[in-house]
């Protein structure tokens, strides 16, 4: 497992056999089942060399290695070779999520951002590096993709009811938003939930407005 350095752009395993991990992209790198890969899925729907990224001019391209379950960004299959953006949600065959953050997001949690005024409350969301944490805790391994953008937005209206339609909305874009059952969302409340209770199991974040929506309850510390 990597660790995120300055100035590299980094990966972060999510979803799936890799997930809290995390590798700097400063050179070409191989990912696919086969052990010689620098980063190993051990999973028969990974192709054997499935993506290969290089770095070009500080961007970092994917390239699908003609791969049999394909790869993915933001849940569009990629069919050339595609530059990665910050924030970017790289899936190979859908067995393997990461999210790809490139190398202004990887600055450490310092002092500075320790004095800045969330800071007097017990929870902490830094959006550039999608990290989270709990009495000055990191969250570890990172939330999921939805979780952290259901807890983005929950953070980001502290205290207000934020509507079932909204977090689905933001959380899964107008083009899935119509597929998402109740259940759905639900479930990812739930596991967002324990998540944070895993970090703080005397507070209860995460408040269910029935027939509503959530809010967050971020008590000072």
């Amino acid at each position: 497992m990597g660790n995120g350095n300055l100035g590299h752009p980094v990966l972060i395993g999510q979803a799936g056999p890799l997930n809290g991990n995390r590798w700097t992209v400063h050179d070409a790198m191989i990912i696919g089942r086969d052990p010689t890969c620098e980063i190993v899925i051990p999973d028969r729907q990974v192709s054997r060399f499935h993506i290969r990224l290089d770095v070009n001019d500080d961007v970092v391209i994917v390239e699908d290695l003609g791969s049999k379950n394909g790869t993915f960004i933001n849940n569009i299959q990629i069919l050339g070779p595609t530059p990665l953006k910050d924030g970017d949600d790289l899936s190979i065959a859908y067995i393997q999520q990461f999210v790809f953050l490139s190398s202004d997001s990887t600055l450490p949690l310092d002092s500075n951002m320790l004095q800045h005024g969330h800071r007097k409350n017990r929870l902490f969301v830094d959006p550039k590096s999608r990290r989270v944490w709990i009495n000055e805790k990191e969250v570890l391994p990172p939330l999921s993709v939805p979780q952290f953008r259901m807890l983005q937005i929950l953070y980001n209206q502290p205290g207000t009811v934020v509507s079932r339609q909204e977090l689905v909305l933001t959380i899964w874009g107008d083009r899935e938003a119509l597929g998402i059952s109740e259940q759905a969302l639900d479930a990812l409340v739930r596991r967002l939930r324990k998540r944070l209770a895993g970090a703080d199991p005397n507070h209860e974040y995460i408040v269910t407005v029935r027939g509503y929506g959530v809010r967050l309850e971020n008590p000072e510390i």
